[in-house]
């Protein structure tokens, strides 16, 4: 891959291995992870009373299936950091993103757990199926990308647009996959000013990555991806 492959999308597409950032991505992301679970074991309560405060989650349980959540997300991001990313992984973007997730992570376990709600709901119809949210969008992205990864170790296919699997129905379900996740952990939280994640996410997608992908997609592939786009939705299948 050429130099023109860097830069699309907000990140560098040149491939490369970066092992380091790649480990300190992992490594702080699970530190991130970690201090959700002892947040959610009781480390809210014992730091409160270091400041004579009184901080708990009033839905101990609620917080537990967040934090389900976010080693769910770990777990994805350690295969794909590993397995599934070719491309190189720079220091900013490391960075950057160890904060974003640092905040939104810490935050949905914060508001659901119902520290800013003293009589939090109760586990609802509507759980279950945020749950299952969480679980189809986290099968769209990683699934999707092993069958793209798999179909690219065969040496026929060097060269070649993957538009088979899941990436059938929508040329970006990896992209949809994360934010039917994220809509599923919002829901979780019970608290209804959490959607605006997923929301956004939606938007940067749709209104910033998905072109600059596009652009890069319609450069490597000029003999397979105009068809493939002509006859694909292009994030939400069936729909757009």
């Amino acid at each position: 891959m050429g130099d023109s492959s860097s830069g699309k999308g907000g990140v560098d597409r040149v491939h490369g291995r970066s092992l380091p950032q790649r480990a300190v991505f992992c490594l702080g992301h699970l530190a991130i992870v970690l201090c959700c679970a002892w947040l959610a074991c009781g480390g809210l309560e014992r730091t409160g009373r270091l400041f004579g405060q009184t901080w708990a989650f009033a839905d101990g349980g609620r917080a537990a299936l967040l934090v389900g959540c976010a080693v769910l997300y770990w777990l994805r991001h350690a295969v794909t950091l590993f397995y599934l990313l070719a491309r190189r992984v720079d220091w900013p973007e490391v960075l950057g993103l160890l904060a974003f997730i640092g905040l939104i992570e810490v935050g949905l376990l914060l508001a659901g757990g119902g520290l800013f709600n003293d009589t939090p709901p109760l586990f609802r119809p509507l759980d279950w199926f945020a749950l299952a949210l969480v679980l189809a969008g986290s099968y769209l992205n990683t699934a999707s990308e092993t069958q793209r990864k798999l179909w690219k170790r065969d040496p026929a296919n060097r060269g070649r647009c993957y538009t088979g699997g899941l990436f059938k129905y929508s040329m970006h379900i990896n992209y949809f996959g994360d934010t039917v996740m994220f809509t599923g952990w919002a829901l979780l939280t019970a608290v209804p000013w959490a959607l605006v994640l997923p929301a956004l996410m939606a938007a940067m997608f749709v209104g910033y990555h998905i072109p600059a992908l596009d652009a890069y997609l319609a450069e490597r592939y000029p003999n397979d991806f105009p068809a493939y786009a002509r006859t694909t939705r292009k994030f939400i299948p069936f729909i757009y």
